[in-house]
């Protein structure tokens, strides 16, 4: 599988596309072996859902790209993630990726597998961005009352 995205026609393959019944599996692994040639070209790996899959995993994403050295084809990824992954983490990973069709439909549309982009953002990711602001705000004027007091 090409892992060089360089020329805006070639792209990782689709999150809901399994690889031995691990979905994200296949797009993990096309964009760290793209990270490590270098021809990621914009792609973020590991990206927060990279991180948060491979949380569901059980797999650190150190881990993860260590195991590139060794293993370069879909095969032999697969025989490694298998071999730490059981089964029922691996359909926690795969539930845990389903919940987030907003970020799935939103990378087919950016890759041209959709026609339509999707609309708005679900609530659950504008509570989260809501939740993070009103932290990182709170995180300010604590630091600030610190520093001030000091």
């Amino acid at each position: 599988m090409p892992t060089d995205f360089r020329d805006e026609k070639t792209f990782p393959r689709r999150g809901r596309e399994a690889l031995g019944g691990f979905l994200w599996l296949a797009r993990v692994f096309d964009k760290a072996r793209a990270k490590a040639n270098h021809t990621e070209d914009g792609y973020i790996y590991p990206c927060p859902m990279d991180r948060g899959v491979m949380g569901q995993w059980g797999i650190t994403p150190r881990e993860f790209t260590d195991a590139l050295k060794t293993h370069q084809a879909d095969d032999s990824i697969l025989a490694w993630v298998r071999e730490r992954v059981p089964e029922g983490r691996m359909q926690a990973a795969n539930d845990w990726v389903r919940k987030h069709k907003y970020n799935l439909d939103h990378q087919d549309w950016e890759e041209g597998v959709l026609s339509t982009k999707p609309a708005g953002l679900p609530r659950e990711a504008i509570i989260g961005l809501v939740t993070t602001a009103i932290l990182a705000v709170t995180w300010i004027v604590l630091r600030a009352a610190h520093v001030l007091g000091k």
